[in-house]
């Protein structure tokens, strides 16, 4: 999501990214309409690609069990058969009975104003092509797996349903506000990196989690980083590392909780926010502040 390009239209190239990187973003724009949204292109899924996804969706699920929440363990069973890359269509037509959402193919990432506004109409952007082989363990732009495995599942949820489109609604209003930087760490807190805290323990919900070999029994299990009870206006000074595993994590009690804090109007809390890192500063990943609630481990 932290990309930009001018007014989110596509222009047949791949958007500029922030920061710096070795290569532009993956993908053929010039397939794309203007929205960035493209048909799947399901003809250029190789054998080796299908045993790829197979692989990255067997492993991820074995892991699942103690560590991920049980509304995804119960969701992510509607993504089909895991033996092939699954048609996004036959996805849509289960997830629109369910929740009123549908899948899009993106050729890559997107700007975050057409992002915004696709999460806005409950239409979920979802990468068409897959990593190689040897971008198994750890590839640097979403593919197929992490936007499918990773973030599809809870759409068939209502509440992280209507969570998402209420996001996706407001980050149009961050965009003309300027602050969709403290938007962008809402999402990466919950959407990506997410707990939350369960009869059973603490589990997993965020896609960046769930979609990884590795964080997803960090995350839980893990005695190094912390795990600090979900605040809006904290989580929002909060940075956040894009290169290894997490060093903070913010835990929500349900996702009702997360649909009811983030459902008012932004404007008064994004003046707050800034008015307090002026005065404050912004908070390091891996801090704890006084008096804030923690979690254990498991």
């Amino acid at each position: 999501m932290d990309i930009r390009s001018p007014k989110g239209v596509n222009q047949g190239v791949a958007p500029v990214t922030y920061g710096t990187g070795s290569r532009p973003p993956r993908g053929d724009y010039g397939r794309a309409r203007s929205d960035y949204t493209c048909a799947q292109d399901f003809a250029q899924y190789s054998e080796a690609d299908h045993q790829t996804y197979r692989r990255l969706y067997e492993r991820q699920l074995q892991q699942l069990p103690g560590l991920a929440c049980e509304e995804f363990i119960t969701a992510v069973q509607q993504l089909g058969a895991p033996d092939r890359i699954p048609h996004f269509d036959a996805i849509s037509e289960r997830l629109m009975k369910a929740t009123g959402w549908q899948i899009v193919g993106v050729p890559g990432l997107i700007p975050e104003e057409a992002f915004f506004a696709l999460l806005a109409e409950r239409r979920f952007p979802v990468t068409d092509w897959i990593r190689t082989p040897e971008e198994f363990d750890y590839v640097v732009e979403p593919d197929v797996f992490h936007d499918l495995f990773g973030h599809v599942p809870l759409l068939f949820n209502p509440v992280f349903a209507d969570y998402m489109q209420a996001y996706g609604a407001g980050g149009l209003k961050a965009s003309r506000l300027d602050a969709c930087e403290l938007l962008a760490r809402l999402y990466w807190y919950t959407v990506e990196f997410g707990l939350i805290h369960t009869p059973q323990g603490l589990r997993a919900y965020g896609a960046g989690i769930l979609s990884s070999a590795g964080e997803l029994r960090y995350s839980v299990t893990s005695s190094e980083p912390q795990r600090v009870a979900f605040d809006l206006q904290r989580l929002m000074r909060s940075r956040y590392r894009i290169d290894t595993f997490q060093a903070s994590y913010f835990v929500i009690e349900s996702f009702q909780q997360l649909f009811e804090a983030t459902a008012p109007d932004f404007t008064p809390v994004y003046r707050e926010v800034r008015e307090r890192i002026g005065r404050e500063g912004e908070i390091e990943a891996g801090i704890v502040l006084p008096g804030e609630r923690t979690y254990a481990a498991g």
